[in-house]
């Protein structure tokens, strides 16, 4: 239901030092409630049908970053329903300009569903 607001903004590319280090793209969660960051199981970004390997994702929330393994031990931060975070890739030189096809999936553990919810959707951006 809420799989069409997951990709919240569109790409660009991240630079520090003059570098460019990678891309981001803003994000909601896609479920009602908001969870606890270690109740999401996995990030998967996948930009132009190849996808990105987990150690390279970091979702940055309210001010805090987080590698995906980080997420799996934190106790007490939470991604609320509307806040949009950041999806960081590290990828060297970032993305090139040009049409991109964007997708995004989130495998959430809900503490009342006997199975995780995998939610996911894609979006085609110019950048």
């Amino acid at each position: 239901m809420y799989e069409q607001y997951i990709i919240h903004t569109k790409p660009e590319n991240t630079v520090e030092n003059g570098t460019v280090t990678g891309f981001q793209v803003g994000a909601k969660l896609p479920y009602y409630r908001g969870l606890g960051i270690s109740m999401i199981e996995d990030v998967q970004l996948t930009i132009d049908g190849k996808a990105v390997a987990p150690e390279n994702i970091l979702v940055v929330l309210h001010g805090n970053t987080y590698t995906l393994k980080q997420m799996e031990t934190e106790p007490e931060d939470r991604w609320e329903f509307g806040e949009v975070g950041t999806i960081k890739v590290l990828q060297p030189g970032g993305l090139v300009s040009g049409e991109h096809t964007v997708e995004l999936l989130f495998n959430l553990r809900v503490s009342y569903m006997p199975v995780n919810a995998i939610r996911k959707y894609s979006k085609t951006f110019m950048v």
